[in-house]
Formats: structure tokens, C-alpha cells, sequence
């Protein structure tokens, strides 16, 4: 398996064809994960949820960042983590504009609203429904691709024993031997014993 950097447009592209990914904000020392539905633009994540705790969060915290993937494989995979600044989109008139995107965006996704807008309940009471629009802007991104090595095993342990990339490896694979010779060279002597306890019973 091969990793490598992706690009910022390559980036981007994989944000712009996504529509669900992790939003990570924090309080204090504690972080808080959270999978949202988004729609990129220009730049930015819009999204929807109701008042609960990562909307209290981010608005103590607007530094978060948006994880997103695509995975065929073990071996096969690209992930995004976009780091921005959140910013809410209330029901005033001056925001009407930027609510009108968001909307627009999201709801090219159906079923755009659910689960921030379903009822909910919270310790035995229903969670308060009071719709938020939100934007994440993006300040930086990276992102890594994975693909499968064309090189044969073989050759792919040649070049990195060759470029000593391999050192750890190595090392690794010696204890592991090591250890497997020490484990067999026990059984074998347990073998052994129990083999000449049985024979001088017989005698």
C-alpha cells in the first residue's frame, strides 16, 4: 500500500462530492464528535441542526474541523480533515441572504433535514426544536490518498531495506521469530519430557 498527500483541489473536490463527514469542536480539554450532513461551497460547509451541544460548543469554540472519506479498501481510501472557523446564520433579515445558500445547497440532498430536526428525546423530555443554519469556513485542509503498490512484495521490501525505511520492520520481524523459535523450541522440550515420563511408566 501506497500514501500520499493530496493537493488542496483534490481536496476540495472530495468536500464538493461528499455529504456526510465528522464535526469535531472542542470545550476546554474535552472534544466532541459528531457526524453531520454538509454541502460545500466557495470555501465553505453549510449545515443544519437544532440547539444541543455542539452547537453550544461551537459557539463557546468556533475553532472545529470536518472530517470526511471514501473508503473501498483496507488499502484503498482517500480522507479530508477541513480546519475552519464556524459561524452561525440567524433568522435575521440581514443574514436572510446567507440562510437563502445554505438552504439551497442542502436541499439538493433529500431528506436534508433529518436527524437534526426529527423529535428527540433527552432525559426523558423532548428536545427543544429551534432550527440553526451554520456555516463552517475552511481555513486549511490535507488530505491523504491510499492505493495499492504496483511493486511486488518482494520488491517492496528490496526498496525500503535499500533506502532504510525499513529498520523498525526488521526488527520487529527478528523479535517476532525470535520468539516464535523460543516458543516452539519449548514445545518440542515439553514434548520431549512428556514423552520419557510416559515410556518409564511403561517400563
Amino acid at each position: 500500500m501506497l500514501i500520499q498527500e493530496l493537493s488542496s483541489q483534490a481536496s476540495l473536490d472530495l468536500l464538493a462530492r461528499t455529504r456526510v463527514g465528522r464535526l469535531a469542536c472542542t470545550q476546554g480539554v474535552q472534544a466532541y464528535i459528531v457526524p453531520v450532513y454538509f454541502a460545500y461551497d466557495d470555501h465553505s460547509l453549510y449545515s443544519f441542526a437544532t440547539v444541543g451541544q455542539k452547537i453550544e460548543w461551537m459557539r463557546a469554540n468556533p475553532l472545529v474541523c470536518v472530517e470526511v472519506d471514501e473508503v473501498v479498501s483496507p488499502q484503498q481510501w482517500v480522507s479530508v480533515i477541513a480546519f475552519g472557523r464556524y459561524e452561525e446564520l440567524p433568522d435575521t433579515p440581514e443574514w436572510q441572504s446567507a440562510r437563502a445558500v445554505a438552504y439551497t445547497l442542502l436541499q439538493k440532498t433529500a431528506m436534508w433535514w433529518e436527524p437534526a430536526y426529527v423529535r428527540t428525546i433527552l432525559g426523558g423530555a423532548p428536545r427543544p426544536l429551534a432550527p440553526v443554519f451554520y456555516c463552517i469556513h475552511i481555513v486549511r485542509t490535507t488530505g491523504h490518498r491510499a492505493t495499492t503498490e504496483p511493486m511486488t512484495r518482494l520488491d517492496t521490501r528490496r526498496s525500503m531495506l535499500a533506502s532504510g525505511e525499513a529498520g523498525w520492520l526488521e526488527k520487529l520481524l527478528r523479535q517476532v521469530r525470535g520468539k516464535r523459535r523460543q516458543w516452539y523450541g519449548e514445545g518440542s522440550a515439553t514434548t520431549s519430557r512428556l514423552g520419557s515420563r510416559a515410556s518409564n511408566r511403561g517400563d
